[in-house]
């Protein structure tokens, strides 16, 4: 049995890392290249994603999915399960990606692709955020 109260916790605190990050990010790419822009939009954006794979977890094991193996097992698991969607399982695994660029391979981390996320992919959370309560109401 899914934790709703867990789920639903975890779902607001990525809605206040959302609103966060979105009054954070600048209009223009030369504004993020500002250190303390660039790192807020950086910590934001790798907390929600934390947040997102929390609530997976939470699913894969109330759904009695399996144990996964790594994170990438949750997408897996949740997309066979009919949970989520394959598109958002795609997705899913390219936030989980940019997570692992900024948490353990910052020097490589791509300015630009993280301002492009930042400025323009927020609602791709938002569309996680609507299959997970979806998947709730059922």
């Amino acid at each position: 049995m899914i934790d709703r109260d867990r789920v639903l916790a975890k779902l607001d605190e990525l809605h206040g890392y959302l609103g966060e990050l979105r009054s954070v990010v600048p209009g223009r790419y030369e504004d993020y290249q500002q250190t303390a822009a660039r790192r807020a939009c950086e910590r934001l954006l790798h907390i929600a994603v934390e947040a997102v794979l929390d609530v997976c977890a939470l699913l894969v094991t109330g759904l009695r999915l399996g144990l996964p193996g790594e994170e990438d097992d949750l997408f897996e698991k949740l997309r066979r399960g009919h949970a989520i969607s394959e598109p958002l399982a795609d997705t899913l695994r390219r936030m989980k990606g940019l997570r692992n660029l900024l948490v353990h391979e910052y020097g490589r981390v791509n300015d630009r692709m993280v301002f492009d996320v930042v400025s323009q992919r927020l609602g791709d959370f938002e569309d996680f955020k609507g299959e997970v309560l979806a998947l709730l109401r059922k």
